[in-house]
C-alpha cells in the first residue's frame, strides 16, 4: 500500500487511497484546450466525446517507486498536481500520468492502465497552499539518466482550480471522490510532441517559499522472451 508523508512535519499520513481518478483536458482557457486536442490528434489520439474527460484505473497502479516497469516501446510520462481527497481534508501531491502512446491512439483507458502511475511520496495540506495555487509552478524533465531536457513548464493557473474540478467530479462520479487520489490535469508539452525517455521527473515549485514536491523515476521496458 502506498503511504504518503506531509512534508512540513515527515510525519505518516493518515490516508489510505481507494481509487485513482485521471481528469484530461481540465485547462481553465477552452481555446488552448482545443488547441490542445488537435496537437494530439496530430499524433493520432482521438478527441475525447466530452470535457473535462475522466479515466480510471486500479489502484495497483500508484506507485512512489523510482524504478518501474513498461510493456510498450513508446510511453512517456505528464506532470500533473495530483489531489488526495479525504471528506473535507485535500493534501497534494505531484505525479505522473504515464502512459502508453502506441496504444493510447486505439485505447485511451488500456493505454493509461498498462502503465504505472507513479506519485510523490511526500505532500502538502491543500489548505498551506491554497492562497497562492495559480502562482504554484508545474514542471518536468526528461533524458537517458537524468534531468537532460526541459518538457514542461507553466503555471497551475493554467489549469481548473482544485475546488472547481473538485465540483465537477462530485457530481458526475458522486461518493466516489471521497478517498480518491486524482491526476488534475497537465500543461502542454513545451516541443508539442510526446518524447519518450527512461528518466522522468516531475516538480510542482513553490515560489514564495522555495520548497518543491517531486516525483523522479526510471523505466525500464519489460523484453520478450
Amino acid at each position: 500500500m502506498v503511504k504518503f508523508k506531509l512534508q512540513a512535519s515527515q510525519r505518516d499520513l493518515e490516508f489510505v487511497p481507494r481509487r485513482i481518478i485521471i481528469a484530461g483536458y481540465t485547462g481553465r482557457n477552452q481555446e488552448e484546450v482545443k488547441a490542445h486536442i488537435n496537437e494530439l490528434a496530430a499524433q493520432g489520439v482521438p478527441a475525447p466525446a466530452e470535457i473535462p474527460t475522466i479515466f480510471r484505473t486500479t489502484l495497483d497502479r500508484l506507485k512512489t517507486d523510482n524504478d518501474m516497469e513498461v510493456l510498450g516501446e513508446h510511453t512517456s510520462g505528464e506532470a500533473e498536481a495530483v489531489l488526495l481527497v479525504a471528506g473535507n481534508d485535500i493534501w497534494v501531491a505531484v505525479g505522473s500520468d504515464h502512459t502508453d502512446r502506441e496504444l493510447e491512439k486505439v485505447n485511451i483507458v488500456a493505454s493509461k492502465q498498462v502503465c504505472p502511475k507513479p506519485v510523490s511520496a511526500e505532500v502538502w495540506r491543500y489548505v498551506d497552499v491554497r492562497e497562492r495555487w495559480d502562482s504554484l509552478v508545474l514542471r518536468s524533465w526528461v533524458g537517458e539518466t537524468g534531468r537532460e531536457q526541459l518538457y514542461q513548464e507553466g503555471r497551475m493557473s493554467a489549469l481548473l482550480r482544485p475546488e472547481d474540478l473538485l465540483d465537477m467530479l462530485r457530481r458526475r462520479l458522486g461518493r466516489l471522490v471521497d478517498g480518491a487520489v486524482i491526476f488534475s490535469g497537465t500543461i502542454p508539452l513545451l516541443g508539442g510532441r510526446f518524447v519518450p525517455r527512461p528518466y522522468f521527473e516531475a516538480e510542482l515549485f513553490d515560489e514564495s517559499t522555495g520548497h518543491s514536491l517531486r516525483c523522479a523515476y526510471r523505466t525500464r521496458r519489460v523484453e520478450a522472451s
